[in-house]
């Protein structure tokens, strides 16, 4: 090790315990802040850094030949979902036909074709394209789909589903006008498919998933929600990705009463919320959330809610409340009396509030529980609109940085 990486992490131990001063006799929260700063300090000094305060970005962007080490973005995670790894170790497969979508034999060459393969595939596409499938394209496990370099939108039929696999990762896709699908066979895997009744028409919908990193993703006009996690889902990061026109946004925890959500983690990061949504951003329930760094531009009823004593900490995003007098309060609590959620851990901590928005915290502000719901360190409110500018797919071209 050099004298500068052993200086770097020598301040990194020191950066956190001098933050911890009210818990510096708690080990279990030293320890996970130190081993936190450790990882930041260690992605800092990454070769590609562009310093823009974007973590994921400047793991990535400034490289001009990225479409020659595609598989390097498996790399630059953050968060919950920051071991997902995808198809970072398998073969390029390539999309040629977006025409000729079988749900139950589908053709080489094809996006469903690829996505139910056993080995691990790093997926891309060979041209722009719009994608209409006629079922849910359910997906296998170690798959990447990688949009970079094209224009690629999957639209106007039933969409993704990742149900009880780990290590997905899903970039740089256009998500859109979702529907409902199901009453049909559908394929999983080359050996199997099965009957899927009636789907939820989520843009993405994670069941049982572990190991799942959304990024840079532009989504809208679902049927029902644009991204959901449900029924035991975790280890989950949902950054850079801009969300506009829906109504319910993203819902965390299947229902109150089931506990197989109790520990799921969930990162959200770097998203732009923009105009025309209403709510559920998110929507929690049980588990540990941790929300930063993100920009509310618009809600029409409230940001982030929740039932079933979530842990919900909100760290340095920016919520700008529309003019509405009856929707300022960025937080809902539901089902649930006012004895109840007051004992709800939900903090916000450098959060920025424009235009009258409002942030109503509960429980114990300094409580263990946010150290299961903190996954990475929260840069300032004041430069979320920076972090947060490039939100959504990107416009890559081989031979010049994205």
């Amino acid at each position: 090790m050099s004298m500068t990486i052993f200086y770097v992490l020598i301040l990194a131990l020191l950066a956190p315990i001098s933050t911890l001063s009210s818990h510096v006799h708690d080990p279990n929260l030293v320890a996970h802040h130190v081993h936190r700063s450790i990882n930041e300090s260690m992605r800092n000094m990454g070769y590609l850094s562009c310093g823009t305060g974007n973590p994921i970005d400047d793991c990535w962007r400034c490289d001009k030949n990225w479409d020659k080490h595609r598989q390097r973005l498996a790399d630059c995670a953050i968060g919950f979902g920051k071991q997902a790894i995808g198809g970072r170790d398998g073969k390029i497969y390539v999309v040629t036909d977006s025409k000729h979508d079988d749900p139950v034999n589908p053709k080489p060459g094809t996006l469903r074709y690829g996505v139910i393969q056993k080995e691990p595939l790093w997926i891309i596409f060979a041209h722009d394209m719009t994608i209409k499938l006629k079922e849910e394209l359910m997906m296998n496990s170690f798959k990447t789909i990688d949009g970079r370099g094209a224009n690629i939108h999957i639209a106007s039929g039933p969409c993704i589903t990742i149900q009880n696999v780990t290590n997905i990762i899903i970039h740089g896709v256009n998500i859109h006008d979702c529907k409902q699908g199901g009453n049909a066979n559908v394929r999983d895997s080359p050996d199997h498919y099965g009957w899927r009744t009636k789907s939820d028409g989520d843009g993405i919908s994670i069941f049982g998933g572990s190991h799942v990193w959304v990024d840079h993703c532009s989504l809208a006009k679902c049927h029902d929600g644009l991204i959901d996690a449900i029924h035991g889902s975790t280890a989950i990061t949902i950054s850079n990705n801009y969300m506009t026109h829906h109504d319910k946004v993203m819902l965390l925890g299947h229902s109150d009463s089931l506990a197989q959500d109790k520990n799921m983690q969930v990162t959200i990061a770097f998203n732009h919320f923009g105009e025309g949504l209403v709510q559920r951003m998110p929507r929690c329930r049980h588990g540990y959330f941790h929300v930063v760094n993100n920009d509310y531009t618009h809600w029409e009823m409230y940001a982030i809610g929740g039932s079933a004593s979530p842990t919900i900490n909100s760290q340095g995003n920016r919520f700008l409340a529309p003019n509405s007098h009856n929707s300022k309060e960025v937080t809902k609590r539901e089902e649930a009396s006012d004895d109840e959620w007051k004992q709800w851990n939900w903090r916000s901590e450098g959060d920025l509030m424009l235009n009258g928005a409002y942030f109503t915290p509960s429980g114990t502000g300094t409580s263990k529980s946010y150290a299961r719901a903190s996954s990475l360190s929260a840069r300032s409110s004041s430069i979320v609109g920076s972090i947060t500018a490039n939100a959504g797919v990107l416009q890559c071209r081989k031979g010049s940085r994205c």
